[in-house]
């Protein structure tokens, strides 16, 4: 089993596809610092199954993928896949070439691929666990792994050795072995538990099976006596049907005659009403000319009154102006004796004015002459000037 070919894309600072060919020939992976050697390694471990933060030196699983740069946005999904050739068949499987493949989201959801299938962790796990190949195992060396071997920090040696001889993986097996009797064990516990509770509840069943036993005998024993109580009483209701048959037949004879009785009284009563319709008609033509001439009446009455009142009215116009007129002559009599003195001296002032009206236009006259030789004097003045 050989390492063929490693693919990423998006995996930390792998933002584009890049493929790492691993033939007879390359030996290993140099390079400066920052140039991503350690992240080649983390990539191979994490593909294999690692869910450790501090192994893949991140805080959380997301950060694995690759998370932009000022230019260039960031990535939404990280993918690294691993070919093997399995040629040798050391991988149990019937593939000539076997590729793995892990993908992560963005969104936290991750999956597996085994040869482009989709599949489990666990899978992956125990196809590589006999051969000697793991998240953890010292097949893949990382930073400070070396210092660890040689320090032998954390038994590590001890831990290599196991590896190398295979009995790591026994280990494994062994732990899920024991995790497996373990729930084993707790079930069986539980099985003890329900049989126990089972056993404090069976005398409390058998009582409840021999109540429901005597209880579909009662049923029985019920179901037989209703058939008869039915039956019983089918023949007593056939009887009385048979009974109220006949009377019914009666009742109908008699509800006959109650109709037709019925009917002809209807017709007796439609008789009536169409008579009383004809007179009710007679009846009512007779009020409207009753009240016709009862309005013309009251119309009579009021225009009577009217006239008499006009009358009184008259009479009392009539006397106030009769009464008015003698005033009025008296009143006359007495200006004619106050108006004659007041007509002589209307007279006197009326010859003092036309005199006055000599004596102005005498007046007028002189004005005019005195008016003209001022005007005249004046020119002459001019003149000598």
């Amino acid at each position: 089993m050989r390492l063929k070919e490693l693919r990423l894309k998006g995996f930390k600072s792998f933002a584009n596809t890049t493929r790492i060919g691993f033939d007879e020939q390359v030996v290993g992976v140099v390079g400066p610092n920052g140039a991503g050697k350690s992240n080649i390694v983390d990539s191979i471990r994490w593909v294999l199954g690692e869910r450790k933060g501090k192994d893949l030196r991140t805080d959380t699983k997301t950060d694995v993928i690759f998370n932009g740069t000022s230019v260039r946005k960031k990535a939404s999904v990280a993918e690294v896949f691993l070919t093997f050739d399995n040629t040798k068949n050391i991988i149990p499987t019937d593939y000539k070439q076997v590729e793995i493949g892990r993908v992560l989201y963005r969104s936290g959801d991750s999956e597996y691929l085994l040869n482009g299938t989709k599949c489990r962790r666990k899978d992956i796990i125990n196809l590589f666990l006999d051969t000697g190949i793991g998240s953890n195992s010292y097949a893949i060396i990382q930073l400070g792994m070396v210092d660890d071997i040689l320090f032998d920090k954390d038994n590590a040696r001890h831990k290599m050795f196991e590896q190398a001889s295979g009995i790591s993986k026994f280990k494994i097996r062994k732990r899920e072995t024991l995790l497996k009797l373990k729930s084993t064990r707790e079930d069986l516990e539980r099985v003890k538990d329900i049989l126990h509770e089972l056993e404090s509840n069976m005398a409390a069943l058998e009582k409840q099976a021999k109540r429901t036993k005597r209880f579909y005998e009662l049923k029985d024993k019920y179901k037989e006596l209703s058939i008869n109580l039915s039956s019983s009483s089918y023949n007593v209701i056939t009887a009385q049907h048979e009974e109220l048959k006949k009377q019914l037949t009666a009742d109908e004879d008699v509800y006959r005659e109650v109709k037709n009785s019925l009917l002809d009284y209807e017709a007796r009563l439609e008789k009536s009403r169409t008579e009383n319709l004809s007179k009710e008609q007679t009846l009512s033509e007779s009020q409207k000319v009753f009240n016709k001439l009862n309005d013309d009446l009251r119309s009579k009455e009021n225009e009577k009154q009217i006239n008499l009142q006009e009358k009184q009215f008259s009479e009392n116009s009539q006397k106030k102006i009769l009464n008015s007129i003698s005033s009025n002559k008296t009143e006359l009599e007495k200006l004619n004796t106050e108006v004659e003195p007041i007509q002589k001296q209307l007279e006197v002032s009326l010859q003092d004015l036309e005199k006055e009206k000599v004596s102005f236009a005498k007046v007028e006259a002189r004005y005019n002459e005195v008016k003209e030789l001022l005007s005249s004097l004046q020119g002459d003045s001019d003149s000598h000037i």
